[in-house]
């Protein structure tokens, strides 16, 4: 069952790329957040996209209004090691095991490949989803259309 514009966002519980753990939940009350599930860590489109929102972050809203969060199946020793290499600041966590949980909660599993399509959803302080996109695997985002939903709340 997919998570449509409205609902409240899925809390999640996940390790980030140095194993700390991160829940959607701590953010409630406090900033927005921008939840990106993508396929794996270095691949081209993906590290394309991510790259785009490490140099666009400031573009997206104050680091105390904002909080970007990435979302793959890999491992978080991989995760460590494409943010190092990709100078990633936020937060890659991972949603190894079980496999896919989070992607499968929020609608963006593909279960014959064994991981997430590219959705994004932006939600606001409160935790309701106010803008998603979702596209196939090979189709990157648009990093504008992230500006224009956080302006918009």
């Amino acid at each position: 069952m997919a998570v449509e514009v409205g609902d409240v966002a899925p809390d999640f519980e996940l390790k980030d790329q140095h194993g700390t753990p991160v829940k959607l939940s701590d953010y409630r009350g406090r900033k927005k957040v921008v939840l990106i599930f993508y396929p794996l860590a270095f691949s081209g489109v993906c590290t394309g996209e991510l790259c785009e929102v490490r140099d666009e972050l400031p573009s997206l809203g104050d680091a105390d209004d904002v909080q970007v969060l990435a979302v793959s199946v890999d491992s978080m020793f991989a995760l460590r090691a494409w943010a190092d290499q990709e100078n990633y600041q936020f937060p890659l966590l991972a949603d190894f095991w079980p496999h896919g949980g989070t992607a499968q909660r929020y609608g963006v599993f593909d279960e014959s490949k064994g991981l997430a399509v590219r959705g994004t959803f932006v939600i606001d302080t409160e935790g309701v989803v106010r803008w998603k996109v979702v596209n196939a695997i090979p189709d990157a985002r648009d990093i504008g259309e992230y500006r224009k939903a956080l302006a918009e709340i």
